[in-house]
């Protein structure tokens, strides 16, 4: 329990200084990422291998990243301390980047030349190279970071510190947190940024709501509730309407978000974790974790067309394609199914 204190108070001030724009504090930061970033870099975990001494290894998440021309997929498991890299066209396994406490959530930015891993345990966000798979950049961003999401200009990334109740802005350019905002109840991995990078949604893990705030004042502007042990969320194009999973009551909420309310509730399988829209807004996977299965839903009759079976454990980590043909699910062995939208069904794993 000392340890964990320690751990969080200790990121607590490294994030603290990084935002006065100390030189002092951007020297001792620098030097404590050199050292991680060394030790990610070797073969010898920079992290304790007993989970107890880590800062939130009770909490289970997992992730999946498709770049941009969809040639490679990154995939974690916040109970595994590496991320695996995975060749799409080739379907086989490329790297294997170990030196995580807690994996978090991953994305790719600048055109899908990087990609960013959350940790955490560590409170950081690593840079790494997709060409490569070298670790390009290290920011600290305070115990806890979680979710992460993109605005759509590609110059900000916000971060759910589910630790201290915050999210943090980081300046992509500038590869420095810029502002933290308050205000909600244990963010963890839902976190999405509306089409036109407006307004923020941010899943609440205690309390059992989404959290808006405008993207360019931060400030809180409103909140959504009536959710059951939520996880989950997509907004619409249009940017109208949010759907979240309900694994509590087993259900899909439709939200309208003119006036805040959830009009719809479609009932899928047992436990149901993601919520995953296709892009041109007509369906939306809902994956089962209990059931192992995904369901299919119309979203313009709110009604299960299908139920796809041969997952394992489907969480959050669901990807469509840009072209819509084909969607991505992480299984528990972070095995990635492709779907093939068309038929709804699944027609190859990748594994390691």
């Amino acid at each position: 329990m000392n340890k964990r204190i320690s751990t969080t108070m200790a990121v607590l001030s490294l994030t603290a200084l990084a935002l006065a724009g100390c030189n002092a504090a951007t020297d001792t930061a620098a030097g404590a990422i050199s050292q991680t970033a060394g030790a990610a870099a070797s073969s010898n975990p920079a992290v304790p291998e007993d989970d107890k001494t880590l800062f939130d290894a009770d909490i289970t998440n997992n992730s999946l990243a498709v770049s941009p021309d969809e040639k490679t997929a990154v995939v974690s498991d916040s109970r595994e301390k590496s991320v695996l890299i995975y060749d799409l066209a080739e379907g086989v396994l490329r790297k294997k980047i170990g030196g995580f406490g807690t994996p978090r959530n991953i994305v790719f930015i600048d055109g899908g030349s990087q990609f960013v891993v959350s940790d955490s345990s560590l409170g950081t966000l690593r840079f790494y190279s997709t060409v490569d798979y070298t670790l390009q950049d290290e920011v600290v961003v305070g115990p806890g970071a979680f979710g992460t999401a993109v605005s759509p200009d590609g110059k900000s990334m916000y971060v759910n510190n589910q630790a201290h109740s915050s999210v943090t802005v980081v300046d992509l350019d500038a590869r420095k947190p810029t502002d933290v905002i308050t205000g909600f109840s244990q963010p963890r991995q839902g976190i999405k940024v509306s089409p036109d990078g407006k307004h923020v949604f941010v899943t609440n893990f205690e309390g059992d709501k989404v959290t808006v705030f405008d993207a360019a004042s931060r400030k809180i502007i409103s909140e959504l509730t009536g959710f059951s042990k939520i996880r989950g969320i997509s907004v619409t194009a249009d940017g109208k309407t949010l759907y979240a999973a309900n694994s509590g009551r087993n259900s899909i909420s439709m939200v309208d978000l003119r006036k805040g309310n959830t009009t719809t509730e479609i009932e899928v399988g047992r436990e149901p974790y993601g919520a995953a829209l296709s892009p041109d807004g007509k369906l939306l996977f809902a994956s089962n974790k209990a059931d192992n299965t995904i369901d299919v839903i119309d979203v313009t009759e709110n009604t299960v067309v299908k139920t796809l079976g041969g997952f394992e454990e489907p969480r959050q980590a669901i990807v469509f394609s840009h072209g819509q043909d084909r969607a991505y699910v992480l299984n528990r062995d972070l095995s990635v199914a492709r779907v093939n939208v068309e038929d709804l069904s699944i027609t190859d794993t990748v594994r390691q």
